[in-house]
């Protein structure tokens, strides 16, 4: 007869496993229960511990939304996000850079005319953002979609809004690369912003005595055919928090430097009313297959 003490629980879990047929899902349950006892043990974890960690895991369900999931907030702050990213590209062979995809992705669908204003209503010192996406051996990719979405000058995406189901879209949209593999658009400058402390992931970051700031930034999601899908993000240099971003989503090739013009007009020819910001950047994709990240859906009683 077993005996589901201390030295011999473990095991008994793992034996319980024996009748999945799925190799990789009994592979994942045998570590991950591994992993957990083994934390359990080596902390000695109270009653008390173990209870408040299940009212925090709950806690940070009950915050999920259609246009929020703390789940991945949390999976962010952690670090977990960006391990499980570095894990699946490995190999970058001279692409660009990945980085995580956020909580602020909710799909983007309608295509806009190079050179459309994302943020027209928004107040904010104006951008001008060109790209340009090609092969590694630097061959132009045509007729490539690209999901760009950022927060607004008081560090707010517009999911996070109340009004966001009324008001729709603003300071996201998608672009089509043309035969050069160019694409263009406005927007207003981004700043730094606190992930959102309202709810148990901002309470445990502040708990623990860590500030909540991401440097600006600009997301990018760009899904070429026989390519691998790219989510990234290009940074702003010089923001104070590039060091030190909250979710740890920061890499050096990742940074580019925003330039302040005085030009009286952009690069496409149209004027500019006052002094603008021009952030470059070329995105180089990797050969090979994957689907593109899909907007997590959850329900309002998650």
């Amino acid at each position: 007869m077993p005996q589901f003490n201390e030295t011999e629980l473990t095991e008994a879990v793992i034996k319980s496993f024996e009748e999945v047929k799925e190799p990789r899902i009994k592979f994942l349950m045998e570590e991950l229960v591994k992993s957990l006892h083994a934390f359990v043990q080596k902390t000695d974890l109270t009653f008390a511990e173990w209870e408040y960690a299940i009212d925090f895991l709950t806690r940070v369900g009950q915050k999920c939304t259609p246009s929020r999931q703390e789940f991945i907030l949390l999976s962010d702050v952690l670090g977990v996000s960006m391990l499980v990213d570095a894990v699946n590209h490995r190999e970058r062979e001279g692409a660009t850079e990945t980085t995580v995809l956020g909580p602020f992705y909710v799909g983007e669908h309608k295509v806009m005319p190079h050179g459309t204003d994302v943020s027209p209503a928004l107040a904010g010192e104006k951008m001008f953002v060109q790209g340009r996406v090609t092969n590694l051996d630097g061959k132009p990719l045509a007729n490539v979609p690209i999901d760009i979405w950022h927060a607004d000058d008081d560090g707010w995406y517009d999911s996070q809004k109340p009004d966001y189901e009324t008001a729709g879209p603003s300071s996201r949209g998608r672009f089509v690369t043309d035969a050069e593999g160019r694409f263009y658009f406005r927007t207003i400058l981004p700043c730094s912003y606190p992930i959102p402390t309202d709810g148990p992931v901002g309470q445990m970051i502040l708990a623990l005595h860590r500030h909540p700031m991401r440097p600006a930034h600009v997301h990018f999601l760009v899904n070429a055919p026989g390519h691998e899908p790219l989510v990234t993000h290009v940074f702003v240099e010089g923001d104070k928090y590039i060091d030190t971003d909250v979710v740890f989503g920061v890499k050096q090739e990742l940074i580019a430097k925003v330039e302040r013009r005085t030009d009286p007009t952009m690069p496409d020819g149209k004027p500019a009313a006052a002094p603008w910001h021009l952030m470059t950047y070329q995105f180089r994709l990797k050969p090979g297959q994957g689907a593109a990240p899909k907007p997590m859906a959850v329900t309002e009683d998650a």
